[in-house]
């Protein structure tokens, strides 16, 4: 009878240990997971804070082509409001379509660790499965 108790406390020490391993390993992987999200989603930030600051500088050149072409209601001259128009149509036009592709990048990052999730949800069903064989065993 001895040494039956001795297996079963032995299983459950190893148990204890194993499960104890286990988390240590789940948390690292979460870790080094969640450093790969973040390090992606900022890759996306850095593209819509550069997009925007290209926006800005289309806006900035609309509002010069803004202050020509009301210049022209005074003098009769078009040229510098019309290039000044369209240099300003295409820097923005080339901003929306960088913006577009930041949050396209956003969107297509999951931020939730999927692997550590479904590692823990293996792990539960294992942990589920030695218990109910210890259980047998007990009995």
């Amino acid at each position: 009878m001895r040494t039956g108790e001795t297996s079963v406390a032995s299983l459950f020490t190893n148990l204890a240990r194993d499960v104890t391993s286990l988390v240590r390993k789940e948390t690292e992987l979460a870790k080094v997971e969640m450093g790969e999200k973040t390090s992606q989603a900022m890759g996306a930030l850095a593209s819509i804070a550069i997009a925007g600051a290209v926006l800005l500088s289309g806006f900035l050149v609309l509002l010069a082509a803004a202050v020509f072409g009301l210049n022209t209601v005074l003098p009769p001259d078009t040229t510098p409001w019309l290039s000044a128009l369209i240099v300003g149509g295409v820097v923005v036009l080339v901003g929306f379509i960088m913006l577009q592709a930041g949050r396209k990048k956003l969107k297509q990052e999951n931020l939730m660790p999927t692997r550590t999730m479904a590692s823990l949800r293996r792990d539960k069903a294992l942990t589920q499965e030695h218990e109910a064989t210890l259980k047998e065993e007990v009995r």
